[in-house]
């Protein structure tokens, strides 16, 4: 419905803009002129209501163009003056809306999806339609956002049908194989690998949840959380993977007031998801330091370990769903591929970020940057 009103809105403000124009035109003919300044009223009023129309269209996000009847432009509003962005992008907007222009002069409709390449990268969709009395006006609306989520969307589909695919394949394979079986050496070592398969599938199902609700449960909560808490239970959320490798995590956290201002469950999922990641990426023995301190307005949970660390090629993609560095070593920890698509919207959730300082050989250290409670 709110599309409807708009489109009415424009093809007033448009239709009135139009009349404007056509009169003041004709009051240029000499033996018009007493005429229709009868009608129009002086050319200040005519001033004003072509300003009126230019002010109204300029308030939009969607871009305008208005043509008259021979094709030529007679408006543009500021969002159609933004539309290409950079020089060469005014150039490839202008290539694409003229002839659709043309077009709908003649009374045929049109309708070109523009990708500009950027950077950044944008996608408009310009259409243009015939005016009521000859012209035509045509609208540039960037569905950048749009075209990226339903981008996210077929890829997340793509990647979790794999991605469940392969254990459930690798269960049912091994239950085949099971069926079969007599020995109980081989028995023991195929329910063993079930039991595995079992424990990633679930694995990922819960992360899956976790995601779904920190995307989809609105904003987080904003109440005082003491950042020692976070990282002590954080920390508890993965002792026994810890320990079963001979890990240890050095904790440091010496003031106790500092706080944090957000939701303590998801503060805790997401600093649990990087320790968690320290300790998979670490050698067996290695350590695993956590802290947090605060800086100014914000508290920064930093997580770093003496692992393989991680080349710059991937730096700009381990926060995506299902992306891994290596992934021989993540079916091997039983990695899922989501757990820093969780630190990620966690921040996003909090106005945080997150960042990474890694070096190949060396080890990673990954920083939650959180706002601090004020008194």
């Amino acid at each position: 419905m709110g599309a409807v009103y708009f489109l009415l809105g424009l093809i007033l403000g448009v239709g009135l803009f139009w009349l404007t124009w056509r009169r003041s035109a004709r009051s240029e003919r000499p033996e018009a002129r007493a005429t229709v300044a009868a009608e129009v009223g002086t050319p200040d009023d005519v001033a004003f209501d072509r300003g009126r129309v230019q002010a109204t269209l300029d308030s939009l996000s969607v871009g305008v163009v208005v043509a008259d009847a021979e094709g030529a432009t007679v408006l543009r509003n500021r969002a159609a003056e933004s539309a290409g962005g950079a020089h060469h992008g005014d150039v490839l907007v202008a290539e694409a809306l003229e002839p659709l222009l043309r077009a709908a002069v003649r009374g045929e409709e049109g309708r070109r999806t523009l990708e500009l390449f950027g950077p950044p990268g944008r996608v408009l969709v310009i259409e243009a339609r015939p005016t009521v009395g000859g012209g035509a006006v045509a609208t540039i609306l960037d569905i950048t956002e749009r075209a990226r989520v339903d981008a996210v969307r077929t890829d997340f589909v793509a990647n979790i049908s794999h991605e469940l695919r392969t254990p459930i394949g690798a269960l049912s394979l091994l239950a085949e194989t099971l069926v079969d079986a007599d020995d109980p050496t081989v028995v023991a070592r195929l329910s063993g690998k079930i039991v595995k398969e079992a424990e990633r599938l679930a694995r990922t199902i819960d992360d899956l949840l976790e995601l779904s609700r920190i995307e989809l449960g609105g904003d987080a909560l904003c109440e005082p959380v003491r950042a020692c808490l976070v990282v002590h239970d954080a920390i508890e959320r993965v002792r026994g993977v810890a320990e079963g490798r001979q890990i240890q995590i050095g904790v440091t956290c010496d003031d106790d007031t500092i706080r944090a201002v957000g939701d303590r469950r998801q503060l805790v999922s997401a600093l649990g998801n990087l320790i968690d990641n320290a300790i998979k990426y670490s050698e067996d023995g290695s350590t695993v330091e956590v802290s947090a301190r605060q800086d100014a307005d914000r508290v920064l949970f930093e997580v770093s370990d003496h692992g393989m660390g991680i080349g710059p090629q991937h730096l700009e993609r381990i926060f995506e769903r299902f992306y891994r560095v290596d992934r021989a070593r993540s079916r091997e920890t039983g990695g899922t591929g989501l757990g820093l698509a969780i630190v990620r919207h966690v921040a996003v959730n909090h106005g945080g970020d997150v960042s990474v300082f890694s070096q190949e050989g060396e080890g990673s250290t990954f920083t939650l940057s959180i706002p601090a409670a004020t008194e």
